[in-house]
């Protein structure tokens, strides 16, 4: 099978987004799939044509000027330039709906069927993100192209239960539905990273440790976190918080750490290279994953608790449904109510008080992301789609079994 991807944007990128897409991709390459991607001007490489990262293929579409529209027709015609280079057996378009409907009118003319994945409601994220606001004209008419596009899909996968739930009460067929659970590459994380001293000593980290590693939107609840520090002080008196990462949020997060009574227990170290990422796991004890109760939390399963699992790290989070996908309390990671930095500190001051029970919880957690969530079993639920869609399409045009020229 050859399957093109359609993304926002990829590898050398960094993001939980191109991270997702990477794993897929080699996942598929494992599985003996050809696979290559194609980007949309969000990737802002200056120059159209193909280009390879960590051994994938992706076209770049060359950027448009003059808004989403020009933009549009500007990324389907990069679009169909890959797919008369690929010639692909299925396009796959990946959240954004704006992908999928630049991808729409290249899947009908070369007669290709169309698998669309949603990884959040954009409608969703921009609440999430600070940039919409929910029940807004904005947001309806997004959730709207959001319909628009599973609509035309053939087939369309979502990363998580939640997803899945909302697409049916919308009305749309179960049988159109896959769900395709984020997931971890364990073939980067193997053996978990061991303890860094010398990192530790440069960010003067000695006691407990709580860490975050990922952005700082405003919905991940890290002011909460920050909030708690003091009451976590004052039970665990070295515990220390290490941040990790940026984003949005970052300006108001050093401010409000700045002010806090216990500011010389919080550290910042800004964005990280994802290959020093690993070092920096090694010198936390819990990774806490505080997010706000709001639809794209509640709906939407995150990538890092994952990531933290598969290297052998305590997880903390607050109790929403994406959480609640993957977290089971006391057993895997322990649960808190959301916004509440009160509840927040005494679930971390207890669980750093059970130390004889951690390296159990850390080998069930490991176990539950090796066996199900795992990229070398996840690809597999895209192969009966895919097999299925390829079947129809070569059933309805048998003269042409790879795609028509333009």
């Amino acid at each position: 099978m050859r399957i093109l991807h359609i993304l926002d944007h990829s590898l050398p990128l960094q993001s939980g987004y191109t991270f997702r897409t990477r794993a897929i991709m080699k996942a598929s390459q494992a599985r003996g799939w050809q696979v290559a991607g194609v980007t949309g001007a969000r990737q802002r490489t200056g120059a159209s044509g193909w280009e390879e990262s960590d051994g994938l293929s992706f076209y770049r579409s060359p950027g448009s000027a003059g808004g989403e529209l020009r933009g549009l027709v500007g990324f389907a015609r990069g679009i169909a330039a890959a797919v008369r280079a690929f010639r692909p057996d299925v396009l796959h378009a990946h959240s954004p709906a704006l992908d999928a409907l630049a991808a729409w009118p290249v899947a009908a003319l070369h007669r290709l069927p169309l698998v669309y994945e949603i990884r959040a409601f954009w409608e969703d994220a921009a609440v999430g993100n600070g940039t919409g606001v929910e029940g807004s004209w904005r947001y309806r008419a997004t959730r709207a192209l959001e319909n628009w596009a599973v609509a035309r899909a053939d087939a369309v996968a979502v990363i998580c239960d939640g997803l899945k739930g909302d697409l049916l009460a919308r009305g749309v067929a179960a049988e159109k539905l896959v769900v395709s659970p984020n997931g971890v590459d364990m073939a980067l994380f193997g053996t978990p990273a061991p303890r860094d001293e010398a990192l530790a000593a440069t960010l003067g980290l000695s006691g407990d440790v709580i860490g975050f590693i990922g952005s700082f939107y405003p919905y991940e609840g890290l002011d909460d976190l920050i909030a708690a520090m003091p009451m976590l002080v004052a039970a665990r008196p070295d515990a220390t918080l290490l941040l990790v990462g940026g984003g949005p949020a970052e300006r108001d997060l050093r401010a409000q750490a700045a002010a806090s009574p216990v500011a010389d227990r919080i550290r910042f170290t800004g964005r990280m290279p994802h290959g020093e990422v690993e070092r920096y796991y090694g010198v936390v004890d819990i990774l806490a994953y505080p997010r706000k109760a709001m639809r794209l939390t509640e709906l939407v399963t995150p990538l890092k608790p994952l990531e933290a699992m598969a290297q052998g790290r305590l997880v903390a989070a607050s109790d929403v449904g994406g959480h609640r996908e993957l977290i089971r309390d006391g057993e895997t990671g322990t649960l808190f109510p959301p916004g509440d930095p009160v509840a927040l500190a005494g679930a971390l001051a207890g669980l750093l008080a059970e130390r004889g029970g951690w390296d159990a919880r850390r080998a069930r957690a490991r176990q539950f992301v090796e066996t199900e969530r795992n990229w070398s079993s996840n690809i597999a639920r895209y192969d009966p789609v895919y097999q299925r869609l390829i079947g129809a399409a070569r059933k309805a045009n048998p003269w042409s079994r790879q795609p028509v020229q333009a």
